[in-house]
């Protein structure tokens, strides 16, 4: 029963999909496409029989191909039909095209026209005279150029009718020209030289791409007739058809001028009839799959596809299977176009995908058929290559066998293939010629205005950062020889970098090889590599680089914490909790100059933030078991953990009723205890009644150490993943929703990204990460669907069962009553498949709130489990999607467009202000870190309500008068984990939390956005009382932010709600 519903959903799915994509050949659409087709023929039964045509209409074209011989008497043409996916009705949205089939006459040609690119020069200047004719015709908007699968020899004409039709906007007609019959077959088998120039001294070599190209416009009819009689009744067919187009025009890497398109995709789909590979007992999946499988196996690149297709007996005694690129029998491959460079993507795209179909939920519906892989979110390294007016691309001539950008394209690929070797998975060039102002008359020298793009997948980011070994040939002065661990001396290239600079290494490899061997210029090399590190920087480095330092110092404060011995029980392991040690944190600690003996710097933080550290002590039933009592005895073992570092090494101590802070090495580490009773309940704990004996305390700490642990063990995995995180960060507060979500969740997103990429690779960026991240926070059904993020491959079907019997509870008791504030995002991991640990709107026991205070801190520090607060709310995650949509659109442009500008990347961290109510803007001078803020907040719209001066009673930094003291004397008016702005975040919300919502920026934003709550409706006064109100709120909350805040603006007024 269960493969029956799930075989029926997948069904469902299917035939939803198709009712969206398939057009609907309805009278309108019918009299329309017959109405042009009709206008068509007319406007070409005007053009005068034998009117001289000469290479006048279209110079340029003819001089670029080096054609001659060329004139001709215009004859009409033999046939009009239509073809293509409109014949079998599977035109698929959004491109609604109609392939219109015109049959040149044989006597506009000579038998000897297969020559020197004499047949294309008539082919174009036949369209010309059309063309000359088609413009002038009342029913036609206009007419364009384009060309057959981006080859410029074969240009044809677009057509796009005056009536327009609302549910096919856009539709045009291509004018395509046939060969049937025009040349002997014989002379255009592979092995012959058709083009003159194409030699090796005086030995002319074969044109096998230029004979194919004239022998797919001489079968192009009757490959359409065997398609359109093959589909023929078959309904089946058609959808599976439409399937593979949905499928391949989603992968940006395939469906494209050297690999996949509509009619290859029919033709081989006719060809599994044929080989008997489906029947009609097979639904649209299941010819989908066949043709996949089809794929898999037939490696088209190397053994082709051909038409006339003949039965296996045939193939095997003929003995042209793999070898037909050489044979002189009269039939044509008509995947002559597939390229040694798009294959293996093709390849590697089916295999995923069938993969998808059988790991996947669901039957990888929406990994297949719903999920974009364009370049941007599918390679880790985009380039673009600005080759306009660049001459040494047709040095050689425009067209002889084939193209000079096709050329150029192997010789990117190759130059780029032999330089990176291991280090990419796959490189992909794929350089777009036509535009849609393309005039060919006017000749092919426009076509290189359009960026050559290479995408590279790298293999590991491991092999991506380490040194190469080459040829001094090969890589010039970066070449030196060096002697290695083993004894070994060899030839090699050193790129030395920083550690938080390693993900450029590729790009200098990259620009020095185009430079060098391309002599390409470094303006035209545009790479997206590092666009985005200008959010993660502190002043001028990345604070990542001072991870080593904290690491050491951990290391060493948990030697002397584990061989402490002059307590009852000796510490038996610490664990760091804070998101620094996992590489997770977008500003880790640096270590304050104040750990030194001398102070050399100009500037000293007023501050320094701490580290959780979690401790857990050897076993004792001596414990006591009320939670007050083990709190206390817990506030015992921390004042003798303390006083022993005190007397055995000299360190710095601070003490509170739940805490103890040790400063050590210029940071400070904040330790607690973890109480193994606690540990073990939470342990056993598959009952609310046991775990309800743990103390909030532990359990905190408990899930805290769970997620850390996981994470640690990711990041050693996939060393990007940190660099992710930190942009996911990064972005969420630069946005004001540091109150949203909590920083554990937002690892937990970006470790599905890895963890999950189906149907993708895992990513080896940051940038391509990120908008992973960003397309899964937009994209992921978060009301229906949880989202199981299973880190260490644990989770056994009973535990599924069980994450989605806790959703369906929280969405049914939501339904049951809306006052129960359901979980808007549903996150379950292995130590937490009840989403109660990060993401649980209620009051939770794991989360801090904004208005506590630090348990007692004398410097009154924000507790230390997070800086993010966040729980979001339905209203709160409906906003955070469309923020991440706009920001994924708008990333996926900035990638795709040669965005050099760093304006452009910039707008991905700031946020539109005019969205909020009313805006608090800040003292930047006054904020806890100065130079973690991006951007200086300004507001021109709205009511100026308030305006106030920076106070002198705080500074984030030391002022030079207190530097006049010892040593000891200015580490005492250090203060720890200070923040003015979650004080003053507390504050307003403690007064005003009924009233307004403030969503504000932790990681260093001088801007905080109020949205007003919804309230029960008062009772009405009069309008200028009305108009005063929020008024005088937001003056009330400016004033308790004397000297801190700088400006309050009122955009919106609240509105009274039932």
């Amino acid at each position: 029963m269960g493969t029956e519903t799930y075989i029926d959903s997948i069904e469902f799915k299917v035939q939803e999909l198709l009712k969206e994509v398939r057009v609907d050949y309805s009278p309108a659409l019918t009299k329309l496409v017959d109405d042009t087709v009709s206008a068509i023929k007319s406007a070409i039964d005007k053009i005068p029989e034998d009117l001289q045509v000469t290479a006048d209409l279209a110079p340029g074209f003819v001089k670029d191909i080096g054609a001659d011989k060329v004139e001709f008497k215009f004859k009409k043409p033999k046939s009009i039909e239509i073809g293509g996916s409109y014949s079998i009705r599977c035109v698929t949205k959004p491109d609604v095209n109609v392939d219109l089939l015109l049959r040149l006459p044989k006597e506009c040609c000579h038998e000897k026209d297969y020559l020197n690119h004499r047949y294309h020069a008539k082919r174009c200047l036949y369209l010309c005279v059309i063309k000359k004719y088609l413009k002038s015709c009342p029913s036609i908007h206009r007419v364009e150029w384009s060309t057959l699968q981006n080859e410029a020899r074969k240009p044809v004409l677009v057509v796009y009718p005056d009536a327009k039709l609302d549910d096919v906007p856009g539709l045009f007609i291509r004018i395509i020209p046939t060969a049937t019959s025009l040349f002997n077959h014989s002379k255009l088998n592979l092995k012959r030289n058709n083009v003159r120039a194409v030699n090796t001294g005086d030995i002319l070599q074969p044109t096998p791409k230029y004979n194919c190209s004239i022998l797919e416009d001489m079968f192009l009819e009757e490959s359409s007739k065997f398609v359109e009689t093959t589909f023929s009744g078959w309904k089946e067919l058609g959808e599976a058809v439409i399937l593979l187009k949905v499928w391949a025009r989603l992968r940006s890497s395939i469906h494209v001028h050297d690999c996949l398109n509509g009619f290859l995709i029919s033709i081989i789909v006719a060809y599994l009839v044929v080989e008997n590979k489906v029947n009609h007992d097979m639904k649209a999946m299941g010819i989908f799959r066949a043709a996949l499988q089809f794929l898999a196996t037939h490696p088209l690149f190397q053994d082709g596809l051909y038409f006339p297709p003949v039965d296996q007996n045939a193939i095997s005694e003929e003995g042209w299977q793999g070898d037909e690129q050489h044979n002189s029998s009269p039939r044509v491959n008509l995947a002559f176009r597939m390229t040694s460079l798009a294959y293996p993507e093709l390849e590697h795209e089916v295999e995923s995908t069938l993969t998808c179909i059988g790991k996947c939920r669901a039957g990888g519906f929406e990994e297949i058929f719903a999920t974009k892989i364009d370049h941007a979110a599918k390679y880790d390294y985009c380039i673009r290559l600005n080759l306009k007016g660049n001459s040494e691309v047709y040095a050689l001539g425009f067209c002889l066998d084939d193209e000079c950008w096709r050329v150029y394209e192997q010789d990117v690929h190759s130059l780029l293939n032999q330089g990176l070797s291991d280090r990419a998975k796959f490189i992909r060039v794929i350089w777009r010629n036509t535009h849609s102002e393309f005039n060919v008359e006017n000749g092919l020298s426009s076509l290189d205005g359009e960026p050559l793009f290479v995408g590279i997948l790298l293999s590991s980011v491991e092999k991506a950062f380490r040194v190469a070994l080459m040829f001094r040939k090969f890589w010039g002065e970066k070449a030196e020889l060096r002697r290695f661990q083993d004894g070994k001396i060899a030839e090699s290239t050193v790129w030395k970098s920083e550690q938080w600079t390693r993900h450029l290494i590729l790009k200098r490899i990259i620009e020095y090889l185009l430079v060098r061997h391309l002599s390409l210029l470094k303006k035209d090399i545009v790479q997206i590599v590092d666009q985005l590190d200008f959010s993660l920087l502190h002043g001028d480095k990345d604070p990542i680089s001072y991870s080593g330092r904290l690491l050491g110092t951990y290391e060493e404060l948990s030697t002397r914490l584990r061989s402490i011995e002059d307590i009852p029980l000796r510490i038996s392991s610490v664990q760091p909790l804070n998101s620094a040690f996992r590489f997770t944190a977008v500003f880790p600690p640096e270590p304050h100059p104040l750990a030194n003996k001398k102070v050399d710097v100009a500037r000293l933080q007023n501050f320094t933030p701490f580290c959780v550290q979690s401790l857990e002590l050897e076993g004792s039933g001596n414990w006591p078991m009320d939670e007050i009592s083990i709190e206390k005895t817990k506030s015992v073992f921390l004042l003798k953990i303390a006083e022993s570092l005190q007397n055995n090494w000299g360190m710095t101590c601070t003490a509170t009723e739940k805490n103890v802070d040790v400063f050590m090495g210029g940071y400070s580490f904040r330790l607690r205890i973890l109480h193994e009773r606690g540990l073990s309940l939470v342990n056993r704990g598959s009952g609310h009644h046991q775990t309800k004996w743990v103390s909030s305390a532990d359990r905190k700490l408990f899930v805290h150490s769970q997620h850390a642990s996981m994470i640690n063990g990711l990041q050693f995995v996939y060393p990007i993943f940190g660099p992710v995180v930190r942009l996911a960060k990064r972005w969420l507060a630069s946005h004001l929703f540091s109150a949203c979500l909590a920083e554990e969740a937002i690892e937990l997103i970006v470790a599905y990204v890895f963890l999950r990429p189906l149907p993708f690779d895992v990513p080896c960026s940051q940038i391509t990460g990120f908008l992973r991240f960003l397309r899964l926070l937009a994209e992921h059904d978060w009301a229906f669907s949880p989202l199981v993020v299973d880190i260490n491959g644990d989770l056994t079907q009973n535990d599924q069962k069980e994450i989605d019997e806790n959703f369906i509870q929280s969405r049914k008791a939501y339904e049951e009553n809306p006052q129960n504030k359901s979980k808007a995002m549903f996150l379950a991991t292995a130590y937490d498949k009840a989403s109660e640990a990060w993401t649980s709107c209620s009051p939770n026991p794991l989360m801090p709130v904004a208005h506590d205070t630090s348990d007692g801190d004398p410097n009154g520090c924000m507790p230390a489990w997070s800086v993010w607060d966040g729980m979001p709310t339905s209203a709160e995650l409906k906003r955070l999607v469309a923020y991440a949509r706009s920001s994924a659109n708008l990333l996926t442009n900035l990638i795709s467009q040669n965005q050099t500008d760093p304006r452009g990347w910039e707008c991905l961290f700031r946020t539109p202000l005019g969205l909020y109510d009313a805006v608090i803007l800040l003292h930047a001078d006054r904020l806890a870190y100065p130079r973690r803020l991006l951007f200086r907040s300004e507001l021109d719209q709205g009511k100026h309500v308030a305006y106030g001066k920076a106070s002198n009673l705080f500074h984030p930094f030391i002022l030079p008068t207190d530097l006049k003291g010892s040593l000891n004397e200015i580490k005492s008016k250090l203060m720890v984990n200070f923040d003015p702005l979650r004080f003053y975040v507390r504050d307003v919300e403690k007064e005003f939390s009924d009233r307004l919502k403030l969503w504000y920026d932790y990681l260093g934003g001088d801007a905080i956005g109020i949205t007003w709550e919804k309230s029960k409706k008062r009772e009405r006064e009069e309008t200028e009382q009305e108009e005063k109100y929020p008024v005088e709120l937001l003056r009330n909350v400016g004033e308790l932010g004397t000297g801190f805040v700088r400006d309050v603006y009122l955009l919106k007024a609240p509105k009274l709600t039932n």
